[in-house]
């Protein structure tokens, strides 16, 4: 979207990686929306005036791509959606999330105190599963893979240092058909949905609108420290499959066993992404002021996917 030459961003620059991803691109749209100059960072030669070509050789990062800006956003890595999650998988899994934050987090250190503020994405799978817990951002790592692969991933942001200004953003899984809606809606739209495992584990979701509203959030209010991006009111899974179901106007009955899924995806990955129960509460955001859009998981469902007739 090309910038109204009216409107003035009144110097404020961000930088993006992973800006060609799902919440990236949105945004990089958000941002130049408001007249704010974006640079995106990009794995291959820069074909654009705002691109600049990072991760395509040994060559760190370099620091004066960020000297200026007012914040860094990390959100690469590699889709937890892509099943299954063999051992070479998981390798992707974690360098892809890993090695580009490693190199921002170096550039951020060398600038010292002129560098912008650092926002790294991160999830709520940090806290594995914890049925019957409300999960601030206090509460601790959890066991599993997905929880090990977030310490690392923000292992690798703290180590731009203590004077660093850095965010952890423990995104939940986003209410949209390009994210954890795209498998759900395949199966949905074939008469194939049903309760997953037992179904009234806790699933975290947030709508990619408010996705983005509360990176921009944390970036304005200068929140530092881990936050959680999820809804602010509980869902379990079979929450998000009626409310699919009766979006699309199709049936919400085949139950999906757990021995069939582990099977399929690998214990992994279906005990990170689909069995888990965790109530991820958005405290950080809700006590700095942030206002919700879509409240509930059925007004997440409703804002992206259209009404069946």
């Amino acid at each position: 979207m090309p910038e109204d030459p009216d409107r003035s961003h009144d110097g404020r620059r961000v930088v993006v990686a992973g800006a060609s991803g799902l919440i990236g691109s949105a945004l990089v749209e958000s941002l130049r929306g408001d007249g704010i100059e974006v640079t995106r960072l990009v794995r291959r030669p820069a074909e654009e005036p705002d691109e600049v070509e990072w991760l395509t050789d040994a060559r760190p990062l370099d620091p004066g791509v960020l000297d200026g800006a007012e914040a860094v956003v990390g959100l690469n890595g590699a889709s937890i959606g892509r099943f299954p999650w063999t051992d070479h998988y998981k390798n992707t899994l974690l360098w892809s999330r890993v090695t580009p934050t490693q190199a921002i987090a170096r550039a951020v250190r060398e600038l010292g105190g002129d560098a912008p503020a650092f926002l790294t994405a991160s999830a709520v799978g940090y806290y594995g599963s914890a049925p019957g817990a409300r999960l601030t951002e206090h509460a601790r790592r959890g066991e599993t893979f997905l929880a090990d692969l977030c310490g690392e991933w923000e292992g690798a942001a703290r180590a731009a240092g203590d004077d660093a200004r850095v965010t952890l953003l423990r995104t939940a899984p986003i209410i949209h058909p390009k994210g954890v809606l795209g498998p759900l809606m395949l199966l949905t739209r074939l008469g194939l949905s049903g309760p997953i495992g037992r179904g009234t584990q806790v699933w975290p979701w947030i709508s990619l609108e408010d996705e983005v509203r509360a990176i921009r959030h944390a970036m304005d209010a200068g929140i530092e420290g881990p936050v959680n991006l999820t809804g602010p009111t509980r869902a379990t899974a079979n929450d998000l499959g009626f409310a699919l179901a009766r979006r699309m106007n199709r049936p919400f009955v085949l139950r999906a066993p757990v021995w069939a899924m582990r099977l399929a995806l690998g214990a992994d990955a279906t005990e990170a992404v689909l069995t888990s129960d965790m109530d991820v509460v958005p405290a950080v955001l809700q006590e700095s002021g942030f206002v919700f859009r879509h409240r509930t998981v059925e007004d997440a469902v409703a804002a992206t996917v259209p009404a069946a007739d």
